[in-house]
């Protein structure tokens, strides 16, 4: 395992113990293996790279990273639940439809839109997810290029 994958792994172990999460086998090659992805993942991939960790060790674990803020979820166009490494606060998503490359979307203005459109509603707001859909710059320049 590379080196930054390694101490990747352990900061996300050190988040998982200080909330009161024990380190079992099973966790910590769960760990491993989101450690050492370098793009968004799913679920059953982690499963397939694990066939010996039981698909239910994997989501729980994967809700526990999510609920501690070092992995976030990203909802793909299609519909699929896809997870990635979250180094920063809460964000939201840009997601290209071409090629699949996801960046984070930082700065979103929308918590006082929401807040206003919950309150003429009479609705208590407790979060929201945000994804935004289209093509990344690379894959633009691919097309004009074909053009």
């Amino acid at each position: 395992m590379p080196k930054r994958s390694s101490s990747l792994a352990t900061q996300l172990l050190e988040t998982l113990e200080e909330r009161g999460h024990r380190s079992t086998s099973p966790r910590r090659a769960v760990v491993n293996a989101i450690a050492g992805q370098n793009k968004h993942f799913t679920a059953e991939e982690l499963h397939g790279q694990l066939p010996g960790v039981g698909r239910a060790t994997i989501y729980r674990s994967l809700k526990l990273l999510v609920d501690s803020g070092v992995l976030c979820r990203v909802l793909l166009e299609e519909g699929d639940l896809h997870y990635q490494l979250s180094h920063r606060g809460h964000h939201h998503h840009l997601l290209c439809v071409e090629c699949g490359s996801s960046q984070d979307l930082l700065g979103c203005d929308i918590e006082d839109l929401l807040q206003t459109v919950s309150a003429a509603h009479k609705f208590q707001l407790s979060g929201h997810w945000l994804e935004v859909y289209g093509k990344c710059h690379d894959c633009m320049d691919r097309e004009a290029v074909a053009v």
